[in-house]
This record gives structure tokens, sequence and C-alpha cells, in this order.
């Protein structure tokens, strides 16, 4: 009795494996990254609130449980977000104040904020957003108060060198940086006039404003306290 065996030209050789399609697996800090850039152009897009973990796990092509193993949730990962954001704006200003000369100073850490705006405007987004975690690692402000503390050395040499009481300078170097931080946001979606002229109109201010500064300023307005 004959058996009729069903051939497949297409098959293997018996002494082959059949091949399988390569699938590229991350290993998990491939994946952290990917998760956080994720995180992060949607934390930008849509703020804390508007973004589920159930986005970015789909975004991702992966499941929920992977984003809670890597961040224990939606805070975890926005905390992270939130922190490298941070250092990178905080780094970019400090080691931006190279120069020798006061007024260059000021314009070396104008240049720094808008820069940074600049290229990494969705980083600039998340951190101006006030942050929905009590816990989080930091704020705009508390940012702004780190830079401010870089420039307070500076200015306090200045007022030292001038007469002026260096115990001021904490209080004019958040003056400053404020002002840079705060126009900083309207040009982020403005982005008129272009940054160089920007920079040049902020330390105009600051520059001449230091250099009429009185020793001992007074109020001519009616309240005094």
């Amino acid at each position: 009795m004959m058996v009729a065996v069903a051939t497949d030209s297409s098959s293997t050789p018996s002494n082959e494996k059949p091949r399988r399609a390569r699938r590229t697996r991350m290993t998990g800090a491939e994946r952290r990254q990917q998760l956080l850039e994720i995180g992060r152009t949607l934390f930008a897009a849509k703020g804390f609130e508007g973004t589920s973990v159930e986005e970015i796990a789909a975004r991702a092509g992966v499941s929920k449980p992977v984003v809670y193993e890597h961040f224990g949730g939606k805070e975890g990962l926005y905390a992270v977000v939130v922190d490298r954001e941070m250092r990178r704006l905080l780094d970019m200003v400090t080691s931006s104040l190279t120069a020798g000369h006061p007024r260059e100073l000021c314009e070396q850490a104008a240049f720094a904020l808008l820069d940074y705006i600049e290229e990494y405007t969705d980083g600039f987004r998340i951190l101006v957003r006030d942050s929905p975690i009590p816990q989080s690692t930091g704020s705009f402000a508390s940012l702004i108060s780190d830079i401010a503390t870089q420039v307070e050395d500076i200015l306090g040499r200045e007022f030292k060198s001038r007469g002026f009481d260096a115990k001021l300078a904490p209080l004019y170097a958040q003056a400053l940086v404020g002002m840079v931080a705060l126009t900083g946001q309207w040009w982020l979606d403005v982005r008129k006039p272009k940054k160089a002229e920007v920079a040049a109109h902020l330390v105009n201010l600051a520059w001449h404003g230091l250099d009429g500064l009185e020793p001992k300023p007074r109020l001519i307005g009616h309240r005094k306290s």
C-alpha cells in the first residue's frame, strides 16, 4: 500500500532550521530611554493630567506593566523627565558663564536660557507648567532659584567693588534671573523678535539698571511698606 506524502518545495532542507523573522529586543536601559522620550513628548503636548500610562505604553509598543516596572507609574516617569530637564537647563546656564566682564556674563546667561527654549522646547513647556505632583523633584521656581544662586557670587563681587552692600546680591540675582525667565516664557510662543535681539534688550535693561544703582534705593510713591 502506497502512502502519498505531501511535499512543499518551499520547505527547508532537513538539516536546516526554519528561518524566523528577527525581532530587535531592547535592553532595559534602551527601553527606559524610549519611555522617557515618549513621556517627554506627551507631557509637553498634553500636560500631566492629559497623558495616560495606556498611551505611553501604546506609543512604545509595550504593555502597561512595563511602564510600571521602570518608573512605578506615570508620576515616577514625570518626575524623572522634570529632573532631567532641570539639570539640562541648569548645566547650560552655569557652563555658559565664562566671560570676565559682568555685562558679557549677563549676555551669556540670557542666551543660555533662550538657547534652551529654542533647542529643548518640549522640556521648557514641561518645566513652566505647575507640577501636579506634591513630591515632585523640583519646579521651575526652584530651578530659577538654583540659577540665581550661581549669579549671586558674580553680583556680590560687583557690589563689593562699587561699595554697595554685598548682602543684597541674592535679592538682585533673583530679580535678574526672574526677569530673563519670564521673558523666556513669553518668547516661547511669539518667537519675535529674534533671539539675539531679545538677549540684547534684556541685557540693556539689566545692565543699565545695574550701572545706575543707588547705594540705598528709595521709593518715590506714597506707599512706604
